[in-house]
């Protein structure tokens, strides 16, 4: 069953997307744990504290453009619902697992990648997932969206009031 997400969402990127911070371009030209090469996805974090984790897991903190989004999602998978998951052929130590790189690399898909384009399928806008990122609890929660716009079932809106990102 989808479930409703409203509230704001963070994102930290990398300068060199912090003006395109709607596009979804990066994830879609490398691949995510979430999505596959050529899917675009935003990846982002329903705390502050959990965006910075993820998007400096590894070595120490590098330059990072923090931005927020008021959100509206209706038809997300929640990846907490173990009971979904596992209707889904998945199972929480499987999204978990660090080799979906390496399973990428090998077989042109991991298998997160593959449920994710299940998901896709389906017409879910996204799913809401857990952080892996070193430190996170149960408690760090990702959003990863495949579908947004400026409109309802997925509602999108970045927070720049000042337009700070387009100077």
């Amino acid at each position: 069953m989808p479930v409703r997400y409203e509230g704001k969402l963070y994102r930290a990127l990398n300068p060199i997307f912090a003006r395109e911070p709607l596009s979804g371009r990066g994830a879609a030209l490398y691949g995510g744990r979430f999505n596959p090469k050529g899917a675009p996805a935003l990846y982002l974090s329903l705390s502050v504290m959990t965006a910075l984790r993820e998007a400096n897991q590894v070595g120490n903190l590098q330059p990072t453009t923090l931005v927020s989004y008021d959100a509206e999602i209706d038809t997300l998978f929640d990846c907490r619902d173990t009971a979904a998951l596992a209707a889904e052929g998945m199972t929480a130590d499987a999204l978990a697992a660090p080799t979906w790189r390496d399973e990428m690399k090998a077989v042109g898909e991991a298998k997160t990648q593959s449920f994710a384009r299940r998901l896709m399928r389906a017409g879910r806008s996204g799913l809401i997932v857990r952080s892996f990122a070193s430190g996170s609890s149960a408690e760090d929660l990702n959003l990863v969206l495949w579908r947004w716009s400026d409109s309802l079932p997925a509602r999108l809106a970045l927070i720049d009031d000042e337009n700070r990102l387009s100077r």
